[in-house]
């Protein structure tokens, strides 16, 4: 029997980096397939669940219901339904995203197929963000369906076309990018703690982080040096989403700033970021038996 033998001293140093290359590029796409995979999944799972559509419909039924409240109250119609439509979907997409996502890690672990996951080829790093993304997906299809929804309510106000149903979009985009930082805040906790307690946490860093410039008041006008060193880290450390409220503005026609609104996704791409690093650290770290 003949054996091969290859002498790698004997490949060019181009010839090297171009297998190096290769290796590299199959790695990254089986790696990407695998949380594609997994997200598609989370998908799937969060389209069968009966709560979410309850959600969307009765998100749907308070944004019919502020055409009736409009009427009610004459030449406002307009500011009632865009107020109401856009604080419906930004309210039951907080819902969706904090009950939802502090769930993604738990059910997993209880039906006993996060281990099954686990130990196939895949990092646990890998695990979070197809779950991340596969739940991001399931937001956007109800942003999309609620937005929708609050056009239609808005035509059937103004009896015909009107500029401001497509005014709403940007705030839209903003409300959705919001709702992305919910999920990671969520996600986040859900590595290392139970969905009860990471429904909570959640919830207390939403309220706060729309209170944000209050944090740096207090910072400011704090009467001891500890008391203004924490309300000063917790003013840096916690989500400014007062940055993403457009709500009260489009209802009133003025559009956000095309540059407020790439510095608010800007920031929220990077937030995002650092907490699905923080995620992926302490769900690394942590053991299943």
């Amino acid at each position: 029997m003949a054996v091969l033998i290859v002498d790698d001293s004997a490949r060019s140093p181009s010839q090297t980096n171009l297998l190096t290359q290769s290796g590299l590029r199959v790695y990254s796409h089986v790696m990407f397939g695998q949380t594609v995979a997994i997200a598609r999944n989370t998908f799937r799972e969060a389209v069968r669940d009966r709560v979410l559509y309850n959600l969307i419909v009765f998100a749907l039924l308070l944004i019919g219901s502020a055409i009736f409240i409009g009427e009610l109250s004459a030449g406002q119609e307009i500011k009632i339904v865009v107020d109401l439509g856009l604080s419906a979907m930004l309210l039951f997409g907080v819902f969706i995203a904090i009950f939802v996502g502090v769930g993604l890690v738990y059910k997993e672990t209880e039906r006993r197929t996060l281990y099954v996951i686990l130990s196939k080829p895949i990092s646990r790093e890998q695990f979070l963000v197809g779950k991340y993304l596969g739940l991001n997906l399931t937001l956007l299809v109800n942003v999309v369906v609620m937005g929708l929804g609050v056009m239609a309510a808005l035509l059937y106000v103004r009896h015909g076309w009107d500029a401001l149903a497509f005014s709403i979009w940007p705030a839209i985009l903003l409300i959705y990018f919001e709702l992305l930082i919910v999920t990671a805040v969520a996600l986040l906790f859900s590595s290392f703690s139970s969905p009860a307690l990471s429904a909570l946490l959640s919830f207390f860093i939403f309220l706060i982080g729309h209170f944000s410039s209050d944090l740096k008041t207090l910072a400011d006008t704090g009467t001891s040096l500890p008391t203004r060193w924490l309300f000063r880290g917790l003013y840096y450390a916690l989500p400014h989403l007062s940055n993403f409220s457009a709500i009260t503005a489009t209802a009133h026609g003025v559009t956000p700033d095309k540059r407020a609104i790439a510095g608010a996704l800007i920031y929220g791409i990077f937030y995002v970021a650092v907490l699905l690093s923080a995620a992926g650290l302490v769900f690394r770290r942590r053991n299943f038996k």
